[in-house]
């Protein structure tokens, strides 16, 4: 199988995963939209899958995605400019150009602290461990795990709401 088709079937199995979360978040009750207070910036390199990530987001949780990259460079740079503030950084590991562990990296060496969290279709117990070791807070697998980070960033949310700080969510 080429490339491109093992891809394909990868986005497919993400956007049902993506529609799979969507229909868990209201039949949970999930918290309503509402002004998005939440900022969010998205480092994913697949339109479909970037285009669908954000609606659901935005629709589910009072969140807005606020900047979007699919390559390291343009991420790190948009990240580097101190007036981009953003409250969580949710970040691909394979992109365009570059990788996620590379934003990763730099994030550390970034003066304001934004929480990170890595969503991936590779995400090995290995992989797991790295991304941890280079400051993400969480990873999730985008085949089976987008409905528990639809949630943790609802906790982060709630957090934010309660304490106006999300650095401190667990």
């Amino acid at each position: 199988m080429d490339r491109s088709v093992r891809c394909l079937n990868r986005s497919t199995y993400t956007l049902y995963a993506i529609a799979r979360a969507a229909t868990w978040a209201m039949t949970n009750h999930a918290i309503s939209p509402r002004n998005p207070l939440f900022k969010i910036y998205l480092v994913e390199d697949s339109p479909v899958i970037r285009e669908n990530l954000i609606a659901t987001l935005e629709e589910l949780l009072p969140v807005k995605v606020v900047g979007m990259a699919e390559d390291e460079t343009t991420a790190v740079h948009w990240l580097s400019d101190s007036s981009h503030a953003v409250d969580l950084v949710i970040v691909d590991i394979f992109l365009r150009g570059g990788s996620g562990m590379g934003v990763l990296k730099a994030a550390q060496a970034l003066p304001q602290r934004n929480r990170l969290v890595v969503l991936s279709n590779y995400a090995t117990p290995y992989m797991r461990r790295e991304c941890i070791g280079l400051g993400a807070d969480r990873v999730f697998d985008k085949s089976n795990e987008i409905d528990t980070m639809i949630e943790y960033c609802g906790q982060l949310v709630a957090e934010y709401s309660r304490d106006g700080d999300p650095a401190t969510a667990n």
